[in-house]
């Protein structure tokens, strides 16, 4: 199991929306809105680092109005 953290920013005015995009990803194991560097965590758990680059690159990174991911592979739980 490979487990990340991905921080996302995208256009302020849109952040609701992709929240709402992100959650019917089913690898999303949470979704959390925040202030500061970024403006949302996404927790997410695939069953290899494969799968997990997959992921993102063909349905995180297609969301539209999303400008930046930043993915923080879990080493140990």
């Amino acid at each position: 199991m490979t487990s990340a953290f991905l921080l996302i920013n995208c256009t302020l005015p849109f952040v609701d929306d992709v929240i709402s995009e992100l959650k019917k990803i089913s690898e999303i194991d949470d979704v959390y809105k925040v202030h500061g560097d970024y403006d949302i965590i996404v927790k997410m758990s695939t069953g290899t680092e494969e799968q997990l680059q997959d992921i993102i690159k063909n349905k995180v990174r297609k969301i539209d109005k999303i400008t930046l991911t930043l993915t923080v592979i879990i080493v140990k739980q």
